[in-house]
């Protein structure tokens, strides 16, 4: 995570978890809250950028275990503060482009929210990374948000390699440009077809679900 990102998330940690109270958005969180769960039936989950832990538990509800990472220590420690639902679920500071080289391989991997804050200059390298954490076939879900006009923060401006960008304003009354991309069933296909298999993709209203299983053998090279 760029130093500009992890300072803004940490700023933003006592914020985080409003983003979930938009009225218009409860239909699609009751579903998603409803058939996540499943994906993770008997897993040894690996959670990228966990952050405030509001997915955590859901997963944890079906999964065998879960080991959840975030960069920032601030997230971390709300999400640590929170009543544990379940006691197989471990914290542990990470940064997802320089994972650690943990002694188990992981048979499913979840990621909220992360996808889009990823420059697409860096995606390959980040998903290289990640599956020699994981064990073959393994199963990885990104749920990430749908730009919705009216609902979504306006984008400010895009870059050279095609990144879009948006204007946050925090309680403290700074503003932060913070990356937000916003792919479609296409690109994330071609994207995740060049390292495994199984591509789904599901769309809400307001949210995406896309899921595969690792090949073997990455096929993308760092």
């Amino acid at each position: 995570m760029t130093a500009s990102m992890e300072s803004y998330y940490a700023q933003r940690a006592c914020e985080y978890e409003r983003i979930y109270a938009k009225p218009e958005r409860q239909a699609d969180l009751a579903r998603l809250r409803h058939d996540l769960p499943r994906l993770f039936t008997e897993a040894n989950v690996l959670e990228i950028a966990c952050g405030t832990g509001y997915w955590t538990p859901l997963i944890a509800e079906r999964a065998a275990a879960v080991l959840a990472v975030d960069a920032a220590e601030e997230v971390l420690e709300i999400a640590r503060s929170k009543a544990p639902p379940h006691a197989n679920v471990r914290f542990e500071r990470a940064d997802a482009y320089v994972l650690p080289d943990w002694k188990v391989r992981f048979d499913a991997c979840f990621a909220g929210f992360w996808w889009s804050h990823v420059p697409l200059e860096r995606l390959d390298a980040f998903l290289a990374q990640l599956h020699a954490r994981l064990a073959p076939q393994a199963r990885v879900v990104f749920l990430d948000n749908r730009y919705v006009e009216g609902s979504s923060t306006p984008l400010s401006r895009s870059d050279a390699e095609g990144n879009t960008y948006q204007l946050r304003r925090l309680d403290d009354g700074s503003t932060h440009e913070v990356l937000k991309n916003f792919p479609g069933p296409e690109s994330m296909a071609r994207r995740l077809g060049a390292h495994g298999s199984s591509f789904d993709w599901q769309a809400l209203e307001y949210y995406w679900v896309a899921t595969y299983r690792i090949a073997r053998k990455s096929l993308a090279r760092i």
